[in-house]
């Protein structure tokens, strides 16, 4: 299976005290690189976490939410904690009593210390498991998700491949003749400089010049490289490095094949491969 380094997944969990909420999404990049922001309660759960996401992600920059709303239906059954209410206005009298300018306690202070409603601490320890599960359930539609993107980043790149089977195929035949064409119109070229059909410095110079015009090498390269993709795109896994990789040999080819041109058809061919092999980087730097 080929995967995308991007990709989306969200999961909510209600629990006692609660609903948990995690939300994983993640864009491209050389190496795996994770990004947590996780609710004060639940920082215990975040080694757990990146470890679990590290054993499952070769590549990419994942961003990992993970928090925790009480329920708030909880706080309206509540009454206020009247003993640490009377300690607090006794505490604030103490301290007007040292430092009568300090501000007064406003109600939203009152209401927001810890204990006013009762026993309201939040047990994370308990917590943990549950919130480790839902991350799991989370990571497997995150990894779906990049499945499913990767899937159809490999079918583009596979159609791109055929094509430039195809333009390998089509021109191949033509070549030889093309080339010997050439060849011909070079040699009758010095023949009419020199003034002797006869002068062994002519074949010699075509000699040599049909060696370096000869491109049967670069197309079988190309060709090998094309294999090589569809076989890496079949075994699927974390595969973006490495066709980034037969991207630059392809291109390598392209342009050699480009160079030794001394025909249009041959240039043309080029040209054509070189947006195809350009296409197809543009898809695989969204690969794992």
């Amino acid at each position: 299976m080929i995967y995308s380094m991007t990709g989306y997944a969200a999961r909510t969990l209600n629990v006692e005290r609660g609903a948990l909420h995690i939300e994983l999404k993640s864009v491209n990049s050389r190496y795996l690189d994770f990004q947590f922001r996780v609710c004060e309660e639940l920082r215990a759960v975040e080694p757990a976490m990146r470890e679990m996401f590290s054993a499952r992600l070769a590549r990419g920059k994942l961003e990992c939410r993970v928090n925790f709303a009480a329920a708030a239906a909880r706080t309206q059954q509540l009454d206020l904690n009247a003993d640490l209410l009377l300690r607090l206005k006794a505490f604030e009298a103490q301290v007007r009593n040292e430092l009568p300018l300090a501000a007064p306690l406003a109600v939203s202070d009152v209401l927001r210390w810890p204990g006013m409603f009762g026993d309201d601490t939040l047990d994370c320890e308990a917590l943990v498991p549950a919130c480790l599960a839902l991350a799991r359930e989370a990571l497997d539609d995150f990894t779906a998700s990049r499945a499913r993107e990767g899937e159809k980043l490999a079918a583009v790149i596979l159609e791109r491949v055929a094509r430039m089977r195809d333009l390998v195929r089509d021109v191949a035949p033509r070549i030889p003749l093309a080339q010997a064409a050439f060849q011909d119109k070079l040699k009758q070229r010095l023949i009419d400089a020199i003034g002797s059909s006869d002068d062994e410095r002519i074949r010699q110079e075509v000699a040599v010049f049909a060696v370096r015009i000869d491109v049967a090498e670069e197309l079988a390269r190309l060709s090998t490289h094309l294999d090589e993709v569809e076989r890496v795109l079949k075994a699927g896994g974390a595969s973006g490095k490495r066709l980034d990789f037969l991207m630059q040999e392809l291109n390598r080819e392209a342009n050699t094949l480009g160079s030794k041109s001394v025909v249009s058809e041959v240039s043309q061919t080029a040209m054509e491969l070189k947006l195809l092999i350009e296409q197809m980087r543009e898809q695989i730097q969204n690969l794992e």
